[in-house]
C-alpha cells in the first residue's frame, strides 16, 4: 500500500510539474528581449521601404572585427534575419531587387563592406544560404566620430529621386544607394 501511495504521488508531481511549466510558458516568452525589434520605413517616389531588425546595444562590447568578426557574413540584426521590403522594383547599386520581403546581410572586412540581397522573404540570423543570394553590392564605408550604442538603419530619400539606405553601429557607417525603377 505504501508503495502505491509513494507511486501515486510521484505521477501527481510529475504532472504538476508538466502543467506548471506549460502554464508559465506564456509568461517567459513575455519577457522584453534583449534586443528589440523595430523598424524603419520611407516612401520614396511612391514606394514604400521597409527595414525589420533586431537592434542588439553594444554594452561595452567591441563590435566589428570581435563580436562580429571580419570576412564572415553576418545578420545587421538579432533573432530573425533582417529584411527589406519594397513595393516597388529596386536598384540598389547596380542590383535590381524584385517587390516583396528580401532578407539582407552583410560581409564585413577591416576594408571593404558588401550588401548581401537574398531570394529568401525570411529566417533566422544565424542561417545564411549563400544558394539565396539575390546579388552583391559594395557599400561605402565611413568613420564615425561618435559611437553609436544600437544597430540602426536609415532609409532617407534624396533630392534627385531615388535614396540612401545607411546602417551605423559602434563608430561605423555604410551605405549605399538605390533608385526606384519605374
Amino acid at each position: 500500500m505504501r508503495r502505491m501511495t509513494w507511486l501515486v504521488a510521484a505521477i501527481v508531481l510529475a504532472i504538476v510539474a508538466t502543467v506548471s511549466a506549460f502554464a508559465l510558458r506564456p509568461l517567459r516568452a513575455q519577457r522584453p528581449r534583449a534586443s528589440p525589434h523595430e523598424s524603419v520605413t520611407a516612401t520614396v517616389e511612391g514606394a514604400t521601404l521597409t527595414i525589420v531588425y533586431g537592434r542588439p546595444y553594444m554594452r561595452g562590447r567591441t563590435i566589428f572585427g570581435s563580436l562580429v568578426p571580419f570576412n564572415s557574413v553576418w545578420c545587421p540584426g538579432a533573432d530573425e534575419a533582417t529584411t527589406l521590403e519594397s513595393t516597388r522594383e529596386l536598384e540598389i547599386g547596380s542590383l535590381r531587387v524584385p517587390t516583396g520581403p528580401h532578407t539582407i546581410w552583410v560581409l564585413p572586412t577591416p576594408d571593404r563592406w558588401t550588401l548581401i540581397v537574398s531570394k529568401e522573404p525570411s529566417g533566422f540570423h544565424t542561417m545564411y544560404n549563400s544558394r539565396a543570394d539575390l546579388g552583391r553590392i559594395e557599400f561605402r564605408k565611413r568613420q564615425l566620430q561618435a559611437p553609436i550604442e544600437q544597430l540602426t538603419f536609415a532609409i532617407t530619400p534624396s533630392q534627385g529621386g531615388g535614396g540612401t539606405l545607411a546602417m551605423s553601429w559602434e563608430q561605423t557607417e555604410v551605405s549605399v544607394g538605390f533608385r526606384i525603377v519605374k
